[in-house]
């Protein structure tokens, strides 16, 4: 008997563009002989499903079901697609667990936490699994130094909203003069924002789940960006970026991220697909971790289905992987 899922969109920030193109992916590559999806778009007005014949259907949200045709659908499991909020930051994780509907991402907690680079960061350097940036974490409401900033971390220093994706909102500032204008651009899109230090080296990225009783770490992709850093245009227009799935850097430091990926997914007790940022340090070879995303773009030319791919998997038999998941956690 087909499973009910509902697949969710959409969100409350300026990833919705992103997170609809994600889920357009997602839908396409769910086994519909498996799964019956219905593709909800979530916006801060409306929780909806577009039936065949074109009719919104608002989501119930007391049971968070549908009624289409005079049919009433309850669904087994949910598939998050949202980048940002409600769907990376725990709120809609939370909403789910008290209705007891599985899902495919990390709980409430790791999300909350991981979608908060700072306080992330702080966890993460407790961890002592891999080294971590110097920075600051201001707020909006509450008064900051830049001079004081500055005066504990080293030029160049990256300035991002502290709960955010996709490099909205970020910059790299260069001279103490440009810092205050890179914080009110950072406050456009946050309260709180992370200024750390800027390490000169190879961002790779790494791409992880479990299922079927085992962990799989997918092959690591390695950023090479003809811009000054992996801003929103360079992530998202093509030709910008070269991204090189497998990374090509010397095997001693891909062992190295392979295992602080995998370290910091168990103890941050992540679920579902996961991917963990780092830089390799130029000349040092030392790796520092950049953040964990645990709701990592799924567009054709996102990282992760770069590496489903580079692994040797469809990207059908790997959304069913995760979905399959989620279902027998409720089992067990």
């Amino acid at each position: 008997m087909k499973k009910n899922i509902a697949l969710v969109a959409g969100g409350y920030s300026g990833e919705y563009v992103i997170s609809v193109q994600s889920a357009a992916v997602i839908e396409k590559n769910i086994d519909p002989a498996l799964y019956d999806v219905y593709k909800i778009i979530v916006t801060k007005d409306s929780w909806t499903y577009t039936a065949a014949d074109g009719a919104a259907v608002a989501v119930d949200k007391n049971d968070f079901s549908l009624t289409v045709g005079g049919k009433h659908i309850r669904f087994d499991a949910v598939f998050i697609g949202i980048h940002g909020t409600p769907g990376e930051d725990g709120r809609l994780q939370g909403y789910f667990e008290m209705l007891g509907i599985p899902y495919t991402s990390c709980g409430m907690v790791t999300s909350a936490l991981t979608f908060n680079k700072s306080y992330c960061n702080k966890v993460v350097a407790a961890l002592d699994v891999v080294n971590v940036s110097r920075s600051a974490h201001i707020f909006s409401d509450k008064p900051y130094d830049t001079a004081g900033i500055l005066s504990q971390l080293r030029l160049p220093v990256f300035v991002k909203p502290a709960e955010g994706g996709s490099s909205i909102g970020m910059s790299k500032v260069n001279k103490a003069e440009e810092l205050e204008e890179a914080i009110q651009k950072a406050f456009k899109e946050d309260n709180q924002i992370l200024i750390e230090e800027f390490i000169k080296g190879t961002e790779v990225t790494c791409g992880l789940f479990r299922a079927q009783g085992k962990m799989t770490v997918l092959p690591l992709t390695e950023i090479r960006s003809s811009k000054e850093f992996f801003d929103y245009e360079a992530k998202y227009t093509p030709g910008v970026t070269n991204e090189v799935t497998p990374a090509e850097i010397a095997p001693e430091a891909a062992d190295t991220i392979r295992t602080a990926a995998l370290e910091l997914y168990n103890r941050l007790n992540c679920k579902g697909i996961v991917r963990a940022d780092f830089i390799l340090e130029e000349n040092t070879g030392k790796v520092y971790f950049l953040e964990v995303n645990t709701m990592p773009g799924q567009s054709e030319n996102s990282l992760v289905p770069q590496q489903v791919r580079a692994a040797g998997l469809t990207l059908r038999a790997f959304y069913g992987m995760l979905i399959e998941e989620c279902l027998a956690a409720v089992k067990n």
